[in-house]
């Protein structure tokens, strides 16, 4: 009763009070104000639901029915540039022909990733056994769907120090026109839990890319893996570790299907892109990474030939003959190729020092010298003239200094209780 007189001012001035229902009891006015009330409702949720704009892309469905803000959210690092204009994703007034399919609107600033070898200038020799197996593994992981076998994804390059597994690796790239992504082992540790196999798939991702966008042929390059997820003596597996062969070992067995931490899509698929480490001794990595399965093995250790055939061709520019090269590598027999590289760099010593004579001496080399080479007024150099006797003696310097190292071993002087 009370609310009916409380309701009662307002119902003088309604439609409802000048109506031919007669107020019998208030439950029955209750029941009206409910019964207009949901159907303002229903008209109001028959109404198309308005549009921020017939072009807005902020709106696009993907194929999972999810609008564009919803997917923007649900990526690792929330940004637009880890989208770009992805059929799919964003509507197709934005993609357009003109962009492709899947344009990246900043693979300009990933790319920078990639290596094109521009500064390997000159005429270098590759092993024929090295390129058969590196342009063989590089192929089959490309024409994959048209083998009727089991192809690893991962070639694993090993052998002694200094042998030119990366150099060599890198003459084959820039000879097919391969434009790599490459990695070291400083790169497969971090003080954040997870970084390192998160940053492997993207320069997975970001090598598929390069084959999409670009047309080139691509692949993924670790150097020296060993001694980043190798255990040599007491040293400890950290979560890193785990969770970067984790992520190989998962990369290798679902080569298109690489995510980094965004909600999955059907659509996402990556171009396999073969994988080739480099490395000293593969005994100190977890095994089931390197099964056959997964990885395909090659031991690179130069023949006598191959040797004398890629010394000439460092030599060759200053007119060594090969039978001088010869010469040089019986004696410095059991050496790695980068023993003989060194011989080379070492006989430039005395001639810098007299240029930096002639140039004023070392006390005022170092403010002449960046400001003349600034200016590009810095004086001539003229490199000396390469001799067999000046190649022996540098060698045999090489030779006393490692000898030193090996045979003084200040380390027992200053930690008597070491370990032999």
């Amino acid at each position: 009763m009370a609310l009916c007189l409380h309701l009662s001012p307002w119902l003088c001035k309604s439609q409802f009070f000048n109506s031919q229902i007669p107020p019998k009891k208030p439950y029955t006015l209750i029941s009206i104000f409910c019964s207009k009330s949901e159907e303002i409702k229903d008209a109001n949720s028959n109404k198309e639901k308005k549009k921020l704009s017939q072009q807005s892309s902020w709106e696009a469905k993907d194929s999972e029915g999810k609008d564009y803000l919803y997917r923007l959210g649900a990526e690792a690092d929330n940004m637009n540039i880890a989208v770009g204009a992805r059929a799919g994703v964003i509507d197709d007034l934005f993609t357009g022909n003109f962009l492709g399919k899947d344009s990246d609107i900043v693979f300009d600033y990933r790319q920078k990733v990639t290596r094109s070898f521009e500064y390997l200038q000159g005429d270098y020799y590759i092993a024929p056994i090295f390129m058969d197996k590196v342009v063989c593994h590089i192929v089959k992981n490309y024409m994959v769907n048209l083998l009727n076998i089991k192809v690893p994804l991962i070639l694993g390059i090993w052998g002694g120090k200094g042998q030119g597994k990366t150099f060599q690796t890198e003459l084959i790239f820039q000879a097919m026109g391969v434009e790599p992504v490459i990695m070291s082992a400083g790169e497969l540790e971090s003080e954040r839990a997870g970084e390192p196999g998160k940053l492997i798939r993207e320069r997975y991702r970001t090598a598929s890319q390069v084959v999409q966008n670009q047309g080139k042929m691509s692949c993924l390059m670790i150097n020296d893996i060993d001694a980043g997820l190798g255990r040599f003596g007491n040293t400890q597996m950290t979560v890193n570790n785990q969770i970067v062969v984790g992520t190989l070992m998962n990369i290798s067995d679902n080569p298109t299907r690489v995510s980094i931490g965004q909600v999955w899509r059907e659509s996402d698929v990556t171009n396999r892109i073969p994988i080739i480490f480099t490395g000293n001794d593969f005994s100190t990595l977890y095994a089931p990474l390197i099964r056959d399965g997964r990885m395909e093995k090659f031991y690179w250790q130069p023949t006598q030939e191959d040797i004398v055939s890629i010394v000439h061709r460092m030599y060759e520019k200053d007119g060594i003959t090969k039978g001088e090269v010869v010469t040089v590598v019986k004696e410095f027999p059991n050496q790695a190729l980068d023993f003989y590289g060194a011989l080379r760099s070492r006989t430039y010593d005395r001639f810098i020092l007299k240029w930096v004579d002639d140039f004023g001496g070392a006390e005022n080399l170092g403010k002449r010298l960046l400001k003349q080479k600034k200016d590009g007024k810095l004086p001539e150099f003229v490199p000396p003239k390469q001799t067999v006797k000046a190649l022996l003696e540098s060698g045999y310097a090489l030779i006393k200094e490692q000898n030193l190292i090996n045979d003084t071993k200040l380390s027992k002087e200053y930690m008597k209780n070491i370990d032999d």
